[in-house]
């Protein structure tokens, strides 16, 4: 467990809160989109060592049973040991400004020019990007499911559930997860 009394390993000081708030905030600047507790732990345990490895796994333990996203809670353990409240308060607030930013910039972009077609057109080539890059994804995590005949069509099953018959996901999590759990039980 991580006390924020303790000394960072190979340091003698804490970081100060502008350097622990800019440093998250480049961290949320730059992993915007995903790969964010990569940079963490860069930053964290190898070029500033302000935690050591196992101090990191710790904390990002604690943040996987703690609500809300890993990445944030862990920003927070991390301030909090570094610099107690006000360090927590920095670290999240430095990680989550860039991509609340962002966001807010291309709403008010969207709500001033939603009915110009090149904005239409734009927010068509980010769906097809994004449709693109998840289907990239369940191919690569999926791979050996997709030449099992039972996983097939399971997942035929879910994905005509979901798009032919308009099924909430709630809806179709109650039909399809009994039925997977049941055909894949441990056998004894």
């Amino acid at each position: 467990m991580l006390h924020h009394n303790d000394a960072p390993p190979g340091t003698d000081t804490a970081p100060s809160l502008i350097d622990l708030f800019f440093q998250f905030m480049i961290i949320g600047a730059v992993s915007f989109g995903g790969g964010v507790v990569a940079y963490q732990r860069l930053l964290l345990v190898e070029k500033r060592k302000w935690l050591d490895a196992d101090q990191f796994m710790a904390s990002l333990a604690i943040s996987q049973t703690m609500p809300g996203l890993n990445s944030v809670n862990l920003a927070v353990l991390a301030g909090d040991y570094l610099r107690g409240v006000a360090g927590a308060v920095a670290a999240t607030l430095g990680l989550i400004l860039p991509g609340a930013a962002f966001v807010m910039l291309v709403a008010a972009a969207y709500s001033s020019g939603h009915e110009h077609p090149v904005v239409n057109q734009l927010l068509a080539g980010v769906a097809c990007g994004a449709t693109g890059l998840l289907t990239a994804i369940t191919a690569k995590l999926g791979g050996k499911l997709f030449r099992q005949v039972t996983s097939l069509l399971i997942i035929i099953a879910t994905f005509c559930l979901m798009s032919f018959a308009k099924l909430s996901l709630v809806s179709v999590l109650l039909i399809m997860a009994p039925i997977a759990l049941f055909i894949y039980r441990p056998r004894c």
